[in-house]
């Protein structure tokens, strides 16, 4: 168990730092890019969504064996979220409804599935909070999506962009707390490096 711990850990924390980053990109962006059109937004989204698909596809093989329940849910989100983004990709001219329906229900889903892992798996304390509140406030940024008149054009693109500066932070912070417990392993020996789930 420790040999997979210290394999898990291994590829935690650039994982982690590769989602905290894409989501810092894509919150800039969003926020900060001007007159912004859906086309684009699309694409934005497309490639924010594949990436964190593929890192949680990888997330989760490297977690098999690991006990939890993380590992399959892990996939399951990456398989889902590579569909959704896969989708996009090949209708950029989505009609406005369906694209929000996308984005809200996949945030819904993504943040229950961070509350679940955060109990359901071995977690250090302060990622096991990290966790909790970035699901609480993904599963609130899908619904404040889904709550968007179609006639409103993207203004919500702003909830997304917030959304994303908050969770960036927070997954950098994830990536950097694995990577310390890499370390301790590395210095103290197995077994006393502890243990970090999926973010």
């Amino acid at each position: 168990m420790a040999n997979q711990d210290e394999y898990y850990l291994n590829n935690a924390w650039w994982v982690l730092t590769v989602r905290g980053v894409a989501a810092i990109l894509f919150g800039l962006a969003a926020i900060f890019w001007p007159e912004l059109t859906l086309v684009t937004l699309v694409y934005l989204f497309s490639a924010f969504i594949l990436i964190y698909g593929i890192v949680d596809i990888i997330q989760g093989l490297a977690s098999i064996g690991r006990g939890g329940v993380g590992w399959i849910l892990t996939l399951l989100l990456g398989f889902l979220e590579i569909g959704v983004g896969v989708y996009l990709l090949r209708h950029t001219l989505v009609a406005f409804s369906t694209f929000i329906l996308l984005i809200g229900f996949t945030l819904i889903v993504r943040g229950i599935m961070e509350v679940i892992m955060a109990f359901s798996d071995d977690l250090p304390g302060s990622n096991r909070t990290l966790l909790i509140i970035g699901g609480v406030i993904t599963v609130l940024a899908g619904i404040i999506t889904l709550r968007q008149p179609a006639a409103g054009g993207i203004a919500f693109v702003w909830v997304l962009g917030v959304f994303a500066l908050i969770t960036g932070p927070m997954l950098i912070a994830m990536s950097l707390e694995a990577k310390r417990m890499l370390n301790d392993v590395d210095k103290n020996g197995p077994g006393k490096g502890g243990r970090l789930a999926k973010a």
